[in-house]
């Protein structure tokens, strides 16, 4: 799913972030490779390659022809289906396979929108959610509905006594995601269906919480659920859409009757199954690899607040995900610490966009009421199942170093806010 916090923002020589980079005098740790972007993207896994690598091509047939070929590659997509769909408890009929979250997240916002129209057309999102989902949004905004959003409090929680005064009789959609991507915060999904009652319908993007928490859609009560397969140690270029029986969505692309007729086109096998191998390993291993992605996150966490002044856990009031750490720096530009970071090896991610010299802060923290000063200066370090606990104690210092380099060269303004 594309997010912006992935994209490492659109600075050039002019940005004032370029003003404060300075390569980290840190002797051998130039030569680190120590990847803490795992919410970004995951890398693949060997055993979803293996699963994939047959239906490149001994099985490479198109999956809706009648040759016995074909009928093979059906077979492959309609098993992938079944176990995708037990893995959050579905059923295999309730799965549309798609090109990843982003476009899970338009079917469902613009799939509800058109098929219930003549029932209102007022949808409500949270103030955190992934440009995947505001911006649909804010293209059904010009088509005339109306799309609130319902605030958070400064945990990035959404506030369910705002929620209950947003609500309307006329309220298609309430759309929250399950786990935020930047602060990895996890959202009362069941608590926001009790307020909305069964009229309405309920969409979250799960693409942060597939292989962190337990999920599950009767559980948290939700007709509509997306979620992407490179989270998870899928191939990029994939992702499913969760469909309650019977709920009303129309497809917003036309083309032949695959996928239910939501997602037309030919289905890219191959993709399919590997992220059927992933969701089922993710699954099969969320016990054990939550136990290790949380050590390893509140060792980050600990060693971080302990060794750097100045440093806040961004949502670290509120339940989160094992392995997401969001930190802001006192006097410090998020852009410059990527580029340091990277220059000593090590990858992770921010919410701030820095473009032709403006920083601002994401929509996420300042939705969050986080003090601009703070929220330019944020951090995003992520671990996944390949992480070790001797990378973690590698990065806490060069975190340390890396900040205080900059504070030394901050410009007066971005110490002022």
């Amino acid at each position: 799913m594309a997010d912006n916090t992935e994209q490492g923002g659109s600075c050039g020589p002019d940005c004032a972030c370029w003003d404060q980079y300075q390569p980290v005098k840190s002797g051998e740790k130039r030569n680190l490779s120590i990847y803490l972007d795992h919410a970004a993207s995951t890398p693949v896994r060997e055993e979803v390659v293996d699963a994939m690598l047959p239906f490149f091509t001994e099985a490479a047939a198109n999956p809706s022809s009648m040759h016995a070929q074909g009928k093979r590659a059906r077979q492959a997509v309609e098993l992938s289906r079944s176990i995708v769909a037990e893995c959050i408890g579905a059923g295999a009929e309730e799965i549309v396979f798609t090109a990843g979250g982003t476009e899970s997240d338009n079917i469902a916002v613009q799939g509800a929108a058109k098929a219930n129209r003549q029932r209102g057309e007022h949808f409500l999102i949270s103030s955190v959610e992934h440009h995947a989902v505001m911006e649909p949004c804010e293209a059904l905004i010009e088509e005339g509905f109306t799309v609130p959003r319902i605030p958070v409090n400064s945990d990035g929680v959404v506030d369910l006594d705002e929620l209950k005064d947003l609500i309307r009789d006329d309220t298609v959609l309430v759309s929250v995601m399950l786990v935020n991507n930047e602060t990895g915060v996890i959202q009362p999904l069941r608590a926001i269906r009790d307020i909305i009652g069964d009229r309405v319908l309920l969409h979250t993007d799960a693409a942060q919480a597939i292989g962190k928490i337990p999920v599950n859609v009767d559980e948290l009560g939700v007709d509509l659920l997306s979620f992407s397969g490179h989270k998870i140690g899928a191939s990029k270029g994939i992702g499913a859409l969760y469909v309650r029986r019977g709920t009303r969505i129309e497809p917003i692309i036309r083309g032949g009757g695959q996928e239910r007729r939501l997602r037309p086109g030919t289905e890219n096998v191959p993709l399919i199954v590997g992220l059927a191998k992933a969701i089922q390993l993710a699954t099969d291993e969320l016990e054990l690899n939550t136990a290790i992605m949380t050590m390893l996150r509140n060792r980050l966490q600990d060693g971080i607040i302990r060794s750097v002044e100045g440093a806040v856990v961004n949502g670290g009031g509120a339940e989160r995900v094992p392995n997401i750490l969001n930190v802001s720096f006192e006097s410090v530009e998020g852009e410059a610490m990527l580029l340091s970071l990277d220059e000593v090896g090590i990858a992770a991610s921010t919410g701030a966009a820095c473009t032709s010299g403006s920083l601002e802060p994401s929509h996420v923290l300042k939705a969050m009421g986080i003090d601009r000063s703070l929220a330019i200066g944020s951090l995003r370090l992520s671990v996944g199942f390949r992480t070790k606990q001797e990378e973690i104690d590698t990065v806490i210092p060069v975190v340390k170093d890396v900040v205080l380099n900059l504070r030394r060269r901050t410009p007066p303004g971005l110490q002022e806010g």
